[in-house]
């Protein structure tokens, strides 16, 4: 493939009227077999990740995380301070705030886990308004049904036996736990390696231009992706705390349980804040005794992400990177069908990384402006 090909050409000034704004023409690509031989490899990748996505999904884990501690260990090596020790503080402080947190949080939440089924009651008297139009639509469904049906011998009900609940969780846990054996190991040796892939990288390209082009292109993913989290996680610190407050200020126990539900919901676009609506209704109807009371915290959460989503949080970034949200919201709901959870919050950063390789390759630059918001 030509290096004109998907490049952006923009046109001379001879070509447009006087006055008039100048045209960036893209041109498409030629070569229709390359073309068409880059889409059969893209969906091969896309099948091979899906296949391996119990490996592969740790592994990016690891890689941005450390993308997020390597300023730090940076830090502590100007300190004088062993690589290996600098990345085994860095996890360490990481991963302890972390587990930390949970351990503190553990006792609200399960003191509103076990006082749900005897607040069921109270649910089903604040939602009473919408029994009649639930009634309603179950019969209209009951009456569907027995249009549909066909005259004859009745169904017989097939029972199909699949694992038992101690079984699905005891394999979900061993997932979540070889999960997270290989990010933290897959962290420590990328922490402790320092810079010696880049080196080898660097030795092996075959010219001075592209030797300067690979460093430039990693400094720059490094620098935009850290910038990127840290100030995610600053923002989605400061809604917690605000969410927190707000909690505390309507009179809905345990604010700071609330603070950091928050908090873990902000990282996932859309569906994070959609979650956070609904879980905040459900606890003011199991928590106040009318119906606009219990409208009271989602109402101060959305809010909050409003403010948080529309304003603060695209103004801190637009000077680093924009991403188009249409495209956001594609890469969200592919790859949470491709990898679940884990997939929605690696879904943006994963965007970002692949916008900023096409905005510096040349071939893929036209790709890459297409990505921005």
């Amino acid at each position: 493939m030509s290096d004109k090909t998907w490049s952006e050409a923009p046109s001379r000034p001879g070509d447009s009227a006087a006055g008039e704004p100048e045209v960036t023409r893209i041109e498409p690509p030629r070569d229709t077999r390359a073309v068409l031989l880059a889409g059969i490899f893209v969906l091969m990748l896309f099948a091979a990740l899906n296949v391996a996505a119990e490996i592969v999904v740790p592994v990016v884990f690891a890689i941005l995380l450390k993308l997020l501690l390597q300023p730090g260990v940076r830090l502590l090596g100007r300190l004088r301070i062993p690589q290996a020790l600098a990345a085994l503080a860095m996890i360490a402080l990481l991963f302890g705030s972390v587990g930390t947190a949970g351990y503190l949080l553990a006792g609200p939440a399960t003191a509103w886990v076990e006082r749900a089924p005897q607040s069921l009651p109270r649910l089903e008297q604040q939602l009473r308004m919408f029994r009649r139009p639930i009634q309603q639509i179950q019969q209209a469904t009951r009456q569907v049904e027995k249009m549909t049906e066909t005259p004859g011998e009745p169904a017989k009900a097939v029972a199909v036996q699949g694992p038992s609940l101690a079984a699905y969780l005891f394999s979900g846990t061993r997932s979540l736990l070889t999960g997270f054996g290989i990010t933290v190991l897959m962290l420590f040796f990328l922490l402790a390696s320092g810079e010696v892939f880049m080196r080898r990288l660097v030795e092996i390209l075959p010219s001075f231009g592209d030797k300067k082009q690979a460093v430039e292109l990693s400094r720059e993913i490094e620098s935009n992706i850290s910038a990127y989290l840290a100030t995610v996680t600053v923002m989605n610190a400061l809604v917690g705390v605000a969410t927190g407050i707000s909690m505390w200020a309507i009179g809905l126990p345990d604010p700071v349980l609330w603070g950091a539900l928050a908090f873990v919901l902000n990282y996932v676009l859309i569906l994070g804040p959609l979650t956070g609506v609904c879980v905040f209704f459900v606890s003011g109807l199991l928590t106040f005794d009318t119906l606009w009371q219990a409208l009271l915290p989602p109402g101060a959460y959305l809010l909050i992400h409003m403010i948080e989503g529309e304003y603060i949080t695209p103004m801190l970034l637009a000077r680093r990177f924009t991403l188009n949200p249409v495209l956001v919201i594609g890469s969200l709901i592919f790859w949470d069908w491709m990898w679940g959870i884990p997939g929605a919050l690696l879904s943006v950063p994963m965007l970002a990384v692949f916008k900023i390789v096409c905005d510096r390759v040349r071939p893929l630059a036209a790709i890459g402006h297409f990505l921005g918001g």
